[in-house]
């Protein structure tokens, strides 16, 4: 780290900064966004109307580039630790890649839908967005916005128990490194032109790479990942494009800790939009986008004495194609209504395996000697895996009215269906009643519907684990959330109230006549409550403390944390220094594993933060801290053998940035 700050302050020294003028954008510091404008920050993912997160009918957090810089944090997911009702851990499933927890739930199966400005990223193979885009560099970033609870009304399947949308930068010029610790380096480049009132275009990349943490195990957790996205605006026309690809081998896949387990994704998107109509009362918009989805993987399955070890992992790859047209009116009474229809196309194009034991005449996977590859390879339309290529088809429609009765009173009241051809249909109405008892004090009363489709490994799987349900129907959620928002000058804060009723949740049980198999059931019907607080307060223009608390009246759904908290302060030492600390903490856990041992792990805190130096307008350097004790914790997966998944120590990063 030494060489590491001398090499970067040796670049600073001989930076191009000084020949830029006066006309370069400045550098943000951590409080340019001030607390008034916090206060009236607008979202309308929950709405699709212009709200502040006191009028708005969902319960929201967002985050701005100046408070995710402050989080010292690297992978967009790892926000989600800092959002009431929300967790990200690693799993089971490729170990770096990270699992939701979202009120009192911890599956597997994509019951948060995760969006990159607005266009989801959630596939139908897997249903979670983060196995093919398990890491979103935070240096593309501007905001990310979250809804806490159903979205299922505005955006269908996945948003279940939550939505995280990522909304990336698009007008600005810098280029940043970073280096760091586990033999981390990379280097981001952000590039936006304004060419003509009608005419402007965006470019970024991102490049990041580490050799990783060395664990007990005797495994390292390397990663590689490139993010590219592009856009053009020209009149009433957007066209955007991006591409991600990342490296995760070694670590833990398929539950299995191995040097041989290898994994690699990509993503690719292009959406064109165009604005038909845009007055004041009146928008219209059409839009069309094409995303396909990748992985080629294989994870470590079985280890033996007299022979080699048995890897195993799917060579998949799905396409997602939609076609949406939006509208908003509003009426002469003030009231605004917004409605949409969509219809999109969910393929798996590609069911192929990677292994390294395989019959070609039987055309089956045979551990024995003869049947050995000498090395994993590729069985392009493995007959076991044929029954996953399959197409959903749904067609939606949706319609929300806001109905503001007075200026202290306001209603929302909309729907969204959705027939998903072959598999069900499902109505997710929602209901929103906003009372303003005085500038300060706000009270709401939310209910709303969601579902989560199933997807074609709980459908038509096949292997020697897990057998396909082709009966499967959604899953679905009520939900009924109580909350008050609270803001004056200094101090914004939430109580949220929430009751859940988990309906045909989806389950793994023992296949019919098997010791060994197992299929999936919509099995389980239940409810659970909690209690979420959050609330941020800034003391001066100097220092601000931010807070949440996690309490769940009911033990969570696959062993979990059943309270967690955050807590975040940020001090602005002069005009060029600023600090921030944070710390996570998390209940104890302690569950039954696979094998029959217990699984405890005590309750733990976790320490981070980042120091910030403000070079001159236009460039800053910043220390990041993840874990800075090096506290060695594990999460609980209820899929690994012993029940074990080794969190990661400390990660230490230095970053440069220069604005021109």
């Amino acid at each position: 780290m030494k060489f590491l700050l001398c090499s970067t302050l040796f670049l600073i020294a001989n930076s191009p900064a000084a020949l830029f003028g006066a006309e370069a954008s400045e550098d943000e510091d951590l409080f340019s966004l001030s607390f008034e404008d916090l206060l009236d920050v607008h979202v309308d993912i929950a709405s699709k109307t212009a709200e502040t997160l006191s009028s708005v009918p969902s319960t929201m957090s967002v985050f701005s580039r100046q408070q995710i810089q402050a989080l010292g944090v690297d992978n967009a997911y790892e926000v989600m630790n800092f959002v009431a009702g929300m967790q990200s851990t690693r799993g089971d499933w490729v170990g770096a890649v990270p699992k939701d927890h979202a009120r009192g739930v911890y599956l597997d199966s994509g019951n948060v839908l995760v969006m990159i400005n607005g266009e989801r990223v959630n596939e139908s193979s897997f249903g979670k967005a983060s196995v093919y885009m398990p890491y979103i560099p935070i240096e593309v970033i501007e905001k990310i916005e979250f809804i806490r609870g159903p979205g299922s009304a505005l955006y269908g399947s996945n948003a279940f128990l939550g939505v995280m949308n990522i909304v990336t930068t698009k007008d600005r010029n810098a280029l940043q490194a970073v280096a760091g610790n586990n033999g981390r380096y990379g280097a981001t480049a952000q590039f936006y032109k304004h060419f003509s009132d009608t005419v402007s275009a965006y470019a970024t990349l991102s490049y990041e790479s580490k050799s990783g943490e060395r664990y007990p195990q005797d495994v390292k957790d390397p990663l590689k990942a490139v993010y590219i996205e592009a856009g053009l605006d020209y009149k009433k026309l957007s066209l955007h494009t991006r591409y991600n690809e990342t490296q995760l081998d070694e670590f833990l896949n398929l539950a299995g800790y191995s040097k041989q387990n290898q994994h690699t994704s990509d993503n690719t998107f292009i959406g064109i939009k165009y604005n038909w109509l845009n007055t004041d009362k009146f928008k219209l918009d059409s839009h069309y986008s094409y995303s396909k989805h990748a992985i080629s993987t294989a994870g470590l399955i079985a280890e033996f004495d007299d022979m080699p070890d048995f890897l195993l992992g799917p060579d998949w790859q799905t396409s997602d194609s939609k076609f949406s047209t939006e509208l908003s009116y509003q009426l002469d009474n003030q009231w605004q209504l917004a409605a949409g229809v969509e219809y999109a196309e969910a393929k798996q194009q590609k069911a192929d395996v990677r292994t390294n034991y395989y019959d070609s005449d039987s055309q089956q996977v045979i551990l024995a000697p003869a049947y050995y590859q000498n090395g994993i390879v590729r069985i392009k339309d493995f007959p076991l895996f044929a029954s996953l290529k399959y197409t959903f088809e749904t067609v939606s429609a949706y319609g929300q009215l806001k109905i503001p009765f007075s200026d202290s009173f306001t209603f929302f009241i909309g729907a969204r269906y959705d027939d998903v051809k072959d598999i069900d249909s499902k109505l997710s109405p929602r209901l929103a009643s906003i009372y303003e008892i005085n500038q300060s004090h706000t009270l709401k009363l939310q209910y709303g519907e969601s579902f989560r489709t199933p997807v074609t490994n709980e459908l038509f799987s096949n292997d020697s684990v897990t057998k396909g349900n082709p009966s499967l129907q959604s899953e679905s959620v009520k939900t009924t959330e109580l909350v008050w928002h609270y803001q004056n000058a200094t101090l914004q804060t939430n109580a949220v109230l929430f009751y859940n009723e988990l309906n045909d949740f989806i389950e793994t049980v023992p296949f019919q006549g098997s010791d060994t198999l197992f299929t999936f059931e919509n099995s389980l019907n239940t409810d659970n409550r909690g209690l979420e607080l959050d609330a941020t307060w800034q003391y001066n223009k100097k220092f601000a403390l931010t807070g949440t608390y996690t309490h769940y009246f009911h033990e969570p759904i696959n062993a979990s944390f059943k309270r967690f908290a955050s807590l975040v302060t940020r001090y602005n030492l002069n005009d060029s220094w600023q600090l921030s600390l944070n710390i996570l903490w998390r209940d104890q856990v302690n569950a039954a594993s696979l094998n029959g041992d217990e699984f405890n792990q005590s309750a733990y805190s976790l320490l981070g933060g980042t120091v910030k130096w403000q070079l001159n307008t236009h460039s800053h350097l910043m220390f990041k801290a993840e874990n800075v004790l090096g506290k060695n914790y594990n999460v609980f997966d209820p899929r690994v053998e012993n029940g074990s998944v080794a969190g990661t120590t400390e990660e230490l990063s230095l970053h440069y940035q220069i604005n021109f």
